[in-house]
């Protein structure tokens, strides 16, 4: 498909559920194939959960985890980018990035179809949690709401408890975006409803789509429970929520949908930014 030609409505996104051990580089070339099938399969767009190729290391504070960090762009991006311009499809991959002042973040960068670089998101809300001590590895992000406008579709993301916070989707569907990327790394299977319902608030709220991908598998004292989903700009699934099956996700979109509902559901248009001084 050539880079000027016109956007279909009509796509396909995929997300790619899988569990991760201790070798970084086996999990990576492990997500790298599976993207690969979701593209065979025709998804024009596929995310990865939360630190999608790492172990799970913020269970604990431990100093030498801090090494497993990489460079933006460097070695990990530069694959990323060619398997984008080999398929054709947008990325949407976080990572454990260490910056040029040497600060650390759970990033996402978002690689388009040609295999260009358009930006990374940086997660806002950071928790500090049983099995979660993510403040002693990440920052908070430095770098707003972005949307990056893919060769498909101008697309959001909202890591993990970031998704508990609604001004982020809102920001991010003000700005254009069509489908917000979530990706967690959740293994409390008692909170399971807690997230479908915050996830799909942002979808109902924002009148987008919503795409939650989540990791699978046993480390340690933790099994991620998977259950990844699609949600339409209704709240209502696209893709219901998937096992704890390691594989490809897919969910078939009509963007066209978006305009269509906000036409029925006027919240967007219907805002009064004059009277919420109160959330500042």
């Amino acid at each position: 498909m050539a880079e000027d030609a016109p956007v279909p409505s009509r796509l396909t996104v995929a997300g790619i559920q899988m569990a991760c051990d201790a070798d970084r580089d086996g999990n990576f070339a492990k997500a790298l194939d599976l993207a690969r099938i979701a593209a065979d399969r025709g998804a024009k767009i596929v995310g990865f959960a939360e630190c999608f190729a790492w172990p799970w290391f913020p269970r604990k504070a431990a100093e030498e985890q801090r090494r497993l960090a990489v460079p933006i762009p460097g070695p990990y991006t530069q694959a990323l980018q060619l398997l984008a311009e080999e398929t054709g499809a947008v990325l949407v991959a976080p990572m454990f990035e260490t910056a040029d002042d040497s600060a650390h973040y759970n990033t996402t960068v978002v690689v388009d179809a040609n295999g260009h670089i358009l930006g990374i998101y940086r997660k806002n809300h950071i928790p500090d949690l049983p099995n979660y001590q993510e403040r002693f590895y990440f920052k908070p992000g430095n770098l707003g709401f972005p949307v990056f406008k893919t060769r498909y579709a101008t697309i959001g993301v909202q890591t993990c408890w970031d998704n508990f916070f609604p001004e982020g989707a809102r920001i991010l569907a003000l700005k254009g975006a069509q489908i917000l990327f979530c990706p967690t790394a959740c293994s409390s299977t008692a909170s399971t409803a807690k997230w479908e319902r915050a996830i799909a608030g942002h979808a109902v709220y924002n009148s987008l789509y919503a795409f939650r991908v989540n990791r699978i598998g046993t480390e340690g004292t933790m099994t991620f429970y998977g259950k990844s989903f699609c949600l339409d700009p209704n709240g209502d699934y696209v893709t219901e929520p998937a096992g704890a099956i390691e594989g490809v996700v897919l969910a078939d979109l009509d963007l066209g949908r978006i305009e269509l509902t906000r036409d029925d559901w006027t919240f967007l248009q219907e805002r009064r930014p004059d009277i919420y001084g109160g959330l500042l």
